[in-house]
């Protein structure tokens, strides 16, 4: 019997870190299900912050504006989340050279953008590429997000021609179809990311473990063949 084709949209934003923890959790399960399910992925935008500036937010005060937490909180609940990554072939720390930069939050709306233009040009391999490359970026590295020629050299390293992500970034039309997409987002009841829509219909909230998604993929997988 051949593999079941299954697709997955993952709704996400590149500054969430239970969004890379989630796709390593399913990269494994995927792993573990190859030659059962073969699933293409597609990534679906979701801001977390559409108000942030331009400038970006240091990201420990961002969140305890947001969340009313004292730093040493946030200091613990930030190696809890290391070693989830770990444990799902991810990473969250600093791999740059020399003493790290602040950790920044960035408005994220040209990120999905370059995305959207990633999906609908080049296909969900090269989407799943860049999107990887900006999680890198952004956690491993520490690079602005915020900045177009930042956000170009990445669109031109997973693949995308560079003069043509350029002129995405300032397509109204891409832009609409990104507000558009969100709003669906809402009215699916999805507030929080990662969300994975599989077959269009079923929804896996949340970061869970492997064993998660393998079941529901299984489950999702015999639906579809009946």
């Amino acid at each position: 019997m051949s593999p079941q084709p299954l697709t997955i949209d993952i709704y996400s934003d590149v500054m969430c870190p239970w969004c890379l923890i989630g796709y390593g959790q399913l990269t494994k399960a995927l792993k573990e299900l190859e030659g059962e399910i073969a699933a293409e992925i597609r990534w679906r935008p979701f801001e977390l912050n559409p108000d942030m500036p331009p400038e970006g937010e240091e990201q420990e005060a961002h969140l305890q504006r947001k969340y009313g937490r004292p730093a040493e909180e946030g200091a613990r609940l930030r190696g809890q989340m290391r070693a989830i990554a770990e444990g799902a072939g991810v990473s969250l720390s600093y791999e740059g050279e020399g003493e790290a930069p602040p950790a920044m939050m960035w408005n994220t709306r040209d990120c999905h953008k370059l995305l959207t233009f990633a999906l609908e040009q080049a296909g969900p391999e090269v989407q799943t590429t860049l999107k990887l490359s900006l999680f890198r970026a952004h956690f491993n590295e520490r690079r602005n997000l915020g900045d177009r020629a930042v956000l170009l050299d990445i669109a031109a390293g997973a693949g995308l021609h560079r003069q043509a992500a350029k002129v995405a970034l300032d397509d109204h039309d891409i832009e609409a179809r990104v507000l558009a997409e969100e709003a669906q987002a809402w009215d699916m009841n999805i507030s929080g990311v990662p969300a994975m829509i599989v077959e269009g219909k079923f929804l896996i909230p949340g970061a869970q473990g492997s064993e998660v998604y393998v079941n529901a993929l299984q489950r999702v997988a015999e639906k579809t063949r009946a």
